[in-house]
């Protein structure tokens, strides 16, 4: 554009314009995560818990009315035995209680060998110079 003022000077006008615009270009950052997975043997020692039932017979010889159901005494179950026996009458007799007592033993421990699995994850990134993916600095090998 021109303008002319009253001296007739002629002065060009000028006008800058810009333009801004992106595209995509690659840069060979292209960036891939691989998870690796590892095993690795581990000797481990587990202890084996068994239960052990101690029974003790406790003659008692008493004439009861009626069967004496099962008892606890703490840890200890009571478990009456009778008998009938033919007198004159019938009656009944505690022959015996049998007492059982729960404890439990820690026997030695189970070796052997168990396969544990453990994660990795690798951090790459392609060089489209050579074709490869190449780990990035800091990530595991």
């Amino acid at each position: 554009m021109t303008t002319v003022n009253d001296a007739g000077l002629v002065i060009p006008v000028i006008e800058e314009r810009l333009e801004v615009h992106r595209e995509a270009a690659d840069t060979g950052r292209t960036l891939r995560l691989r998870k690796q997975v590892e095993e690795v043997q581990s000797d481990v020692r587990v202890p084996v818990a068994t239960e052990v039932v101690d029974i003790q017979r406790v003659p008692v010889g008493r004439v009861v009315d009626e069967p004496p159901t099962v008892r606890h005494e703490g840890d200890v179950i009571v478990v009456p035995v009778v008998e009938e026996r033919l007198v004159t009458r019938k009656e009944l007799v505690l022959v015996e209680e049998i007492r059982l007592t729960r404890r439990s033993e820690v026997a030695e421990a189970d070796a052997g060998t168990h396969v544990l699995r453990r994660e990795r994850v690798v951090a790459e990134r392609f060089d489209p110079d050579t074709g490869e993916w190449l780990p990035e600095p800091g990530s595991p090998k």
